[in-house]
């Protein structure tokens, strides 16, 4: 396992619609464990393969945040959202490839996704509160899309000129 650097906006890749992954592979695999790996590192919930350059239909989570609770990693290949609920919710987001900026978002309160798990199998969950909302979040950045679009054109490019600069005075040598 390695940490993977994470891409930052703006990045034409974020904006790319992720083609599907053909096969679970040990590259698959292997990909799904460093993701892990960099979201927990980050520290993060949620986090999209676009956002470590890799322009495949992948994303994991862990949204338990009770202390004593044990992590609960899910890998999602392949997912797709086959319920959501009409209440809808709004939350303040942020995302790891936008640094230091959030920005509130309204987005179905409840979803259910199925996808391919790492075992090859279809699996199918409902998800609420967090969960529900790092699943719709990682799931726009598999069709191109970040959670700055879900905001006014203003804030939007408030955000990616604070993102340019960041950038810039965060720039590897």
């Amino acid at each position: 396992m390695s940490l993977r650097p994470i891409v930052l906006h703006p990045d034409p890749r974020l904006k790319k619609v992720c083609a599907p992954v053909a096969a679970i592979t040990p590259e698959i695999g292997a990909l799904a464990e460093d993701m892990l790996e960099t979201m927990y590192a980050a520290p993060g919930v949620g986090l999209a393969a676009p956002q470590v350059g890799v322009l495949q239909r992948l994303f994991v989570m862990d949204c338990e945040k009770a202390p004593d609770a044990p992590p609960r990693p899910v890998v999602l290949v392949n997912p797709e959202i086959v319920w959501r609920s009409d209440a809808l919710g709004t939350y303040e987001e942020g995302c790891l490839s936008i640094p230091e900026q959030f920005g509130e978002v309204t987005r179905p309160a409840e979803v259910a996704l199925r996808w391919t798990g790492l075992d090859g199998k279809q699996h199918e969950e409902a998800f609420t509160g967090l969960w529900a909302v790092c699943a719709q979040h990682e799931l726009d950045h598999l069709d191109g899309r970040l959670f700055i679009d879900h905001l006014g054109p203003i804030r939007r490019h408030m955000i990616t000129r604070k993102m340019v600069k960041y950038k810039r005075e965060h720039a590897r040598p």
